[in-house]
Parts: structure tokens; sequence; C-alpha cells
């Protein structure tokens, strides 16, 4: 057991399954190209980092980020969906003709459209069955968002939500296992989520409806209720207390707090109540479970 890669596994995992780790990784490697190899010895590290973090896919933690990656996907995709067709909106409403309003944008204001667009595109990849390079241009989008704040680019007057709900949302990606990504069920279900929190607000904000299936764009709230519901529907189904939905549901929804928080102008308030929403419908959730068990 010689292989310094190894060492980073935790003490009672590397004396159980080390030396077995160390000949399969050298009998993969042996006949590998460098470039292969070094992908190869990246791929141990980062399970032995995901082990001694407790996020490998045997691990509670990890079964729950893999369960909550997606949301957070979805949830960043709708947050950078609707910031694009507020965007849009604005440009087919207005006056002006969208010739002139395109060529007298600011860089930073392209350069965030640009951004909201790829972690839309990324989600949309991810969870039609390419988590890796669907998650990998959504995370470079999000990325590219807090980068674009820490630079001093304030596109909105939101304060530091927007890059720690971007900064967040990576880690939750990046913390679901790997052989956890992309299951097809939880992908639809998310889908689902994405898409009835976008579309309805959508269409209110396009002014194509201002009634759009009752759905108020008062306080950003629809999206996060939208979320709480499926987190509901998937405890549900799942005949479980709804701690492990609930929870997951809570660690995806920075993107959507963050797009509450722009769409009342900074007003924290609102954006409390609305974060009210996903305890609520948790303690509704338990309840009619607990009421189903003695039934």
């Amino acid at each position: 057991m010689s292989d310094p890669l190894v060492r980073l596994y935790p003490a009672a995992y590397r004396a159980a399954y080390g030396q077995e780790i160390v000949d399969v990784h050298r009998e993969m490697t042996a006949d590998m190209p460098r470039p292969a190899r070094l992908r190869a010895d990246a791929d141990l590290a980062a399970h032995a980092l995901r082990v001694r973090l407790g996020l490998d896919s045997a691990s509670p933690a990890g079964r729950f980020f893999a369960l909550a990656a997606p949301f957070a996907l979805a949830a960043g995709a709708v947050d950078g969906g609707l910031r694009l067709t507020r965007w849009y909106a604005g440009l087919v409403l207005s006056p002006a003709p969208v010739r002139v309003q395109l060529s007298t944008m600011g860089g930073a204001w392209s350069l965030h459209m640009l951004l909201s667009l790829l972690v839309c595109v990324g989600a949309v990849i991810a969870l039609t069955g390419r988590w890796g390079p669907g998650a990998g241009v959504a995370v470079c989008g999000l990325l590219g968002t807090a980068v674009q704040w820490a630079a001093g680019a304030r596109v909105y007057d939101e304060g530091a939500i927007t890059p720690v709900a971007a900064l967040l949302t990576v880690a939750v990606v990046l913390a679901c296992p790997p052989d956890r990504r992309g299951d097809r069920r939880l992908s639809a279900a998310t889908g689902a989520m994405a898409a009835a929190g976008w579309f309805p607000v959508a269409v209110v904000n396009t002014g194509a409806y201002t009634g759009a299936f009752g759905v108020t764009t008062d306080y950003g709230a629809w999206p996060m209720l939208v979320l709480a519901f499926t987190g509901a529907v998937l405890a549900l189904r799942a005949r479980s207390s709804g701690l492990l939905e609930m929870g997951a549901m809570a660690v995806a929804s920075p993107p959507l707090v963050a797009y509450s928080y722009a769409t009342v102008w900074g007003d924290p308030w609102p954006v409390l109540g609305t974060l009210l929403l996903l305890p609520v419908v948790a303690a509704l959730t338990a309840f009619f479970q607990a009421v189903r068990r003695r039934s």
C-alpha cells in the first residue's frame, strides 16, 4: 500500500480497502498514457476527499446532496431564466428600436445576461441526460456571476446575495457523488419543477397575460412555492417524514432567494416571508404523513 494517493483516505477506510484500491488503480492505469493517468489519479484523489468529507454515494450526506443537486441546478436556471425574460420583456416593450437598445447595452449587463444564459443552457443539458457537460457549463455561469460581482460590476442592487447564492449552488452541485448524478426520474421531476416555476411568471412578466394561471409576481414567491410543493410531493411519494426532501429543497433554494430579493428591490421582510414557505410546507407534509399512518 505504497501509493501516496491512498493516504488521502481516512485511516479506517484505508485499512479496510486500501490494498484493493492500490491494486485496482495500478492495474487500471498501467498502460495509460500520461494525461489519462493524471485524470485517473485526480479521480482517485477526488474520491478520497469525498470519503473523508462523508460525501461518497454510500453516506447519508452523499445521498442528501444527490437529491439536492439537480434541484439546485434547476433553481439556478429558473433564476437565470426569469432575469433573461425580464430583460427580453423590457427590450420588446420599450418604444425604442431593438437595434438601438442592443447597441447601447453596457458590457457588464451583456456579460450578466450571457452568464445567466450559460446557467440555463447548462441546466437543460444536465437534466436531459448529459450531467457532466451540462453541470460544467452551469457552474461556469454561476462562478462567472460571482466573479463579476467581486470585480465591482453590480448589475442589480442586490448586495452580496447574488454571488453568495451562486457559490452555494456551485457547492451543492459539486457535492453530488459522481455515481448518483443524472438519475432520469429525478431529472424529470426537477425539469417539471423548473418549468412550473419559470413559465407562468415569464408569461406575466412579458405582459402576455396579467393573470396567468392565477400566478402573482409579487415578492418573487411563486418559484419558491413550486420548489416547496415539489419537495412535499417527493416526500409523499416516498412515504417519508419529509425532512430529507424539504432539507434538500432548502439547500437548493438560494438562487430563488436571490431572485425574490431582486424582485422586492432589496427589502428583506418579503424575502423572509418567502423563506417561511419551506418550513410551513414541511410542517404540513409531516402532519399529513402522521395522519396517513394512523388511518
